[in-house]
């Protein structure tokens, strides 16, 4: 995963008309939700329903490219699970579109389960 060649990918797909571009990096860290400690966490992906919710996010308003990157396996406190990244139009749009597709890979696509330390 690399976060500045993913940015590079969406800024010289986007021929100039992107006025926004986003990018999520999410990590694993150790703490639960609830505050309990983490050692690591299991990740799992449904790949099929990725691929559904990508191209469903080309179609949004503004969206002009999506890339996502994500890890599945046992992994680390601090280490990538998922690299997401938006290209759109303006602000708005672009906002809106990373919200939505993030909260639907995270309910949708990707499974978790944390081991306690």
């Amino acid at each position: 995963m690399n976060i500045e060649k993913m940015r590079q990918r969406l800024k010289s797909c986007s021929a100039g008309r992107a006025g926004m571009i986003l990018v999520h990096n999410g990590v694993v860290r150790n703490t639960s939700r609830a505050g309990d400690k983490v050692s690591q966490i299991q990740v799992s992906v449904n790949w099929e329903k990725l691929e559904e919710v990508m191209k469903e996010a080309r179609r949004l308003p503004g969206v002009i490219a999506v890339e996502v990157e994500v890890r599945e396996g046992v992994l680390q406190v601090g280490e990538d699970i998922m690299l997401l990244g938006i290209a759109g139009d303006i602000r708005e749009n672009t906002i809106a579109a990373m919200a939505h597709v993030l909260d639907r890979i995270k309910k949708e696509v990707t499974f978790k389960k944390e081991s306690m330390a």
